[in-house]
């Protein structure tokens, strides 16, 4: 549960990181950090998002915090646990924003002395630039926190996750299995990155941006992407991934078929149907 002095450490200060550093500072929570960069140490202090932070992973600094967020790649985070989780203080909850679960949860609980608890987290919210210099937990509000708990977590533990999306400000909390969560994640995240990266690379587009409208520029926002992050995380996903790439080459392939035999009505009956569930988002927002 948490409570005023409630201490947390995040690990690993970039974009989402120390946006989840700000807002838990904002609302009065004690944070600290460890990060790789001394001036990513020294901007986050400077600016106020961290009561303090280090560089170096000690045992002194690490069992001070009573929950550790890790704001890291998957490798990276895994590899982290095996290296320093003996510094975690006894009875820590241990959560993340990893955009996998089935290849990062299980791993984790797996691997965790009897007395930590890692509950899985993802926040649904983010922007096309990086580092801790562009945080801002103002990219929480109203947005959407999966948490997805496995048969070894304890509902406390569970509940204080939850806590902490309500405390950084997260409009629609959910609970969903790693499995499930990895599913959706597949279609609302992953696929629409794909696209979004298959589009930009179908024709050389510096001429293009003289002509677009916003239809070119929404649509492809998220093409400006983290090759290295986002590479990892589609291979972690992949057999999810791929069922999704081929459900919409299936539904692209229906509407160009449409188009081609000159099928008005096929394409207008796809057309009603996207602009119905389109609308659900509409509501939602």
């Amino acid at each position: 549960m948490l409570g005023t002095d409630t201490r947390i450490l995040i690990v690993g200060l970039g974009l989402i990181g120390g946006s989840y550093a700000e807002g838990l500072k904002k609302v009065g929570f004690e944070v600290g950090a460890v990060t790789r960069s001394q001036k990513t140490l020294d901007y986050a202090l400077e600016k106020g998002i961290i009561d303090s932070g280090t560089i170096e992973v000690t045992r002194e600094y690490v069992s001070r915090f009573d929950i550790v967020v890790f704001a890291l790649y998957p490798h990276v985070f895994l590899s982290w646990i095996r290296d320093y989780q003996d510094f975690i203080k006894p009875g820590a909850l241990l959560t993340d924003v990893t955009g996998v679960k089935r290849a990062v949860v299980y791993e984790v609980q797996g691997m965790l002395r009897p007395d930590l608890e890692f509950v899985g987290a993802h926040p649904m919210a983010g922007r096309e630039v990086y580092g801790v210099e562009n945080a801002d937990c103002g990219i929480f509000e109203g947005a959407n926190y999966i948490v997805t708990p496995t048969e070894a977590n304890t509902e406390a533990a569970v509940r204080t996750c939850e806590d902490l999306g309500r405390a950084l400000g997260f409009g629609c909390i959910s609970r969903l299995s790693p499995e499930h969560h990895d599913e959706m994640i597949g279609f609302l995240s992953q696929l629409t990155h794909c696209i979004a990266v298959a589009l930009m690379n179908s024709k050389e587009s510096h001429h293009l941006v003289d002509f677009t409208g916003d239809s070119f520029r929404d649509l492809t926002r998220i093409a400006r992407i983290n090759d290295g992050m986002w590479s990892e995380l589609f291979m972690l996903n992949r057999d999810e991934l791929l069922s999704q790439m081929d459900l919409f080459a299936e539904k692209f392939g229906e509407l160009r078929d449409a188009l081609e035999a000159g099928d008005t009505d096929k394409m207008r009956g796809m057309m009603r149907i996207s602009t119905e569930r389109r609308g659900y988002f509409d509501k939602r927002k």
